[in-house]
């Protein structure tokens, strides 16, 4: 079965590329995107820019609204994606864990309505 993983954390408390802890941070996206591969799980996988970057866009009486940002303002914030394909919920929740954006942030396990 597949499973999306949505990364969200607070960028405000995100480490900074480059720096010590937002370079260990890479590794260990380095280190989880090694494991899943190896585990054959793996089918995609992003980080998004932040939020800043974002567009919203909605569509009301036929006409479309595109307004700068997220959709939802929150806390925190939707960083990145993985789409695995599990052999059960119970390893999609294991393998959440290890993503590194799970020690500071939450990491969203929901699965794919499979549309044949």
């Amino acid at each position: 079965m597949r499973y999306m993983l949505l990364i969200y954390t607070n960028e405000a408390d995100r480490p900074e590329w480059g720096s010590a802890e937002g370079d260990a941070e890479a590794k260990g996206y380095d280190e989880f995107h090694g494991e899943v591969t190896g585990l054959g799980v793996f089918q995609s996988g992003e980080p998004l820019l932040r939020v800043s970057e974002a567009k919203s866009v909605r569509v009301r009486d036929g006409r479309a609204h595109v307004t700068d940002g997220p959709a939802v303002e929150t806390a925190e914030q939707l960083g990145g994606y993985y789409l695995l394909n599990c052999k059960d919920l119970d390893q999609a929740l294991e393998l959440a864990t290890k993503i590194p954006g799970a020690s500071f942030g939450t990491i969203e396990v929901r699965p794919v309505l499979e549309v044949s």
